[in-house]
């Protein structure tokens, strides 16, 4: 039996047999790329947070420097990163939030306290390029260097990024905005503030050694009488 190739169902069958075949060639691509996609996407975040750390990966394999220096774990549900650094220790914390065309986004790099920053670094998806875009330059980066994430008395208090001329709250840090970057340079403000936020308890931390020792003191002093 001859097929006829001009009929109706001819056309259906072999539209449908044409786009199972396309669609099924599309899953296996999609599966073949997205481990490639994965590992891309897990060297971007490990050189974002090298360069967080200030190290400078241009002449080495950021894996194998990340894998050296930095160590994964998570804290009430959250990513926290510990890298240790030529006998230094610092903590690492993701940053989130929203510029003025996309999503923002960052790690801080904490010393030994918990308070004071040792890098940074941000990244975003479409700010403008001279304006809001400048958040991942070495010039906006490095004026977070040294400051410090809560006042006097131990109160996270994060760091404000405020215009020239204008003063933040008493007892917290601050650092300039952007010029002419208005809503980017709030949505810095802003993600540092709400990401630090969610690890309030975690940067409180209090260790009971001090407390301990006392205790023991006074256990001493009681014996003696």
């Amino acid at each position: 039996m001859k097929l006829n190739t001009e009929s109706n169902v001819y056309t259906i069958v072999y539209a449908t047999v044409m786009v199972v075949i396309v669609a099924v060639l599309l899953a296996v691509v999609n599966q073949g790329l997205k481990s490639r996609q994965e590992a891309n996407a897990r060297l971007d975040q490990q050189k974002q947070i090298l360069t967080a750390l200030n190290v400078d990966y241009s002449d080495a394999d950021p894996a194998a420097l990340y894998s050296e220096y930095v160590k994964e774990d998570e804290w009430d549900g959250k990513k926290v990163f510990y890298a240790s650094i030529d006998g230094n220790n610092y903590t690492v914390l993701p940053l989130k939030g929203q510029g003025l065309w996309g999503g923002i986004w960052g790690y801080i790099a904490l010393e030994s306290d918990l308070n004071t920053v040792y890098g940074i670094n941000f990244g975003h998806e479409s700010e403008t390029p001279g304006l809001g875009g400048e958040i991942v330059t070495e010039k906006f980066r490095s004026q977070f260097y040294g400051k410090h994430i809560k006042d006097g008395e131990g109160v996270l208090r994060s760091i404000a990024v405020l215009k020239a001329g204008k003063m933040a709250d008493e007892g917290q840090e601050q650092v300039d905005a952007w010029a002419g970057a208005t809503i980017t340079s709030t949505g810095v403000n802003d993600m540092l503030a709400n990401s630090l936020n969610e690890y309030a308890d975690f940067l409180n931390q209090v260790i009971a050694a001090e407390p301990a020792d006392e205790e023991y003191v006074e256990s001493e002093e009681v014996k003696e009488d």
